[in-house]
């Protein structure tokens, strides 16, 4: 093969990954438009959130213990960031099911673009619009009381394991709104996400829940998170002595990246086989 003949293939390859590259930040803008002009939609998901700081911090926080110690409402911030990125993928699956039902999805398909950039575009703008979501609940964390103490670099790498989850669950998100018919289906993965946001160490310690409960909750991969987040800001944590709990840093980064290796490939093959 001649030298020619490998010069036309890497700068093939590199118009490629320029062309795709530029497909995916089309659709990120048309998402970060959308969020613009209809922020009802941020209000509605940080909605949820927000209401239960208010009532597990002010109604229900006098009544919580914390074992060995500390502030309720300290314990409890970390556990509203993790659920709060948790239950975001029922939001991605939505809005994929709403370009999906409306033909928007098929139309990008009959376009002549990258065939990744439908769906890595729709991950990159969720985990900006998730990035805003902590923004936005971090701020209301502070008006209440909540002061993270770990330091600016043990502070970001907190936020950082957070988006991390999310950029995780995004791709579940995609591959459940390739799957379900439509909007009403959509609308029951709620039942999905409660349980995996609530059934772990968000409230309280998995130690006070009844034993089968807590090794579920404790083997969740939200609480692995909102438990290592609660180390890096230097908040109060009730870690019980099981392997999972004691080794949640670690299994921080270990459940996202398994979760996104197995759900990436696949909502990357159903939306190739959409309309087959």
């Amino acid at each position: 093969m001649s030298a020619l003949d490998l010069d036309a293939r890497g700068e093939l390859g590199s118009d490629r990954m320029r062309w795709a590259m530029a497909d995916c930040w089309t659709i990120v803008r048309r998402g970060l438009t959308h969020l613009i002009r209809q922020p009802s939609n941020i209000a509605w998901q940080l909605g949820f959130p927000i209401v239960s700081v208010l009532l597990f911090g002010y109604v229900f926080g006098s009544a919580m213990s914390v074992p060995g110690g500390g502030d309720y409402r300290e314990f409890l911030m970390p556990g509203m960031f993790g659920m709060a990125m948790a239950f975001g993928f029922m939001n991605t699956a939505y809005l994929v099911v709403l370009d999906t039902s409306k033909g928007i999805t098929d139309w990008f398909r009959s376009m002549p673009m990258a065939e990744s950039a439908v769906v890595t575009g729709r991950g990159v703008g969720d985990l900006i619009g998730a990035a805003l979501d902590l923004l936005v609940l971090a701020l209301t964390a502070l008006v209440v009381g909540w002061r993270s103490d770990g330091g600016l670099l043990a502070t970001a790498a907190a936020f950082g394991l957070l988006l991390l989850l999310r950029f995780a669950l995004i791709w579940v998100g995609v591959f459940l709104g390739l799957m379900v018919p439509n909007e009403e289906a959509a609308g029951n993965l709620f039942a999905l996400a409660f349980p995996f946001a609530m059934i772990s160490s968000a409230f309280v310690a998995p130690s006070l829940m009844p034993g089968w409960l807590g090794t579920i909750a404790a083997w969740n991969p939200v609480s692995s998170t909102v438990t290592a987040t609660r180390e890096l800001f230097g908040n109060p944590v009730a870690t019980g002595g099981s392997w999972i709990e004691q080794h949640a840093l670690e299994m921080a980064v270990v459940w996202p990246l398994l979760i996104a290796a197995v759900f990436l490939p696949l909502a990357v093959r159903r939306y190739q086989r959409l309309s087959r």
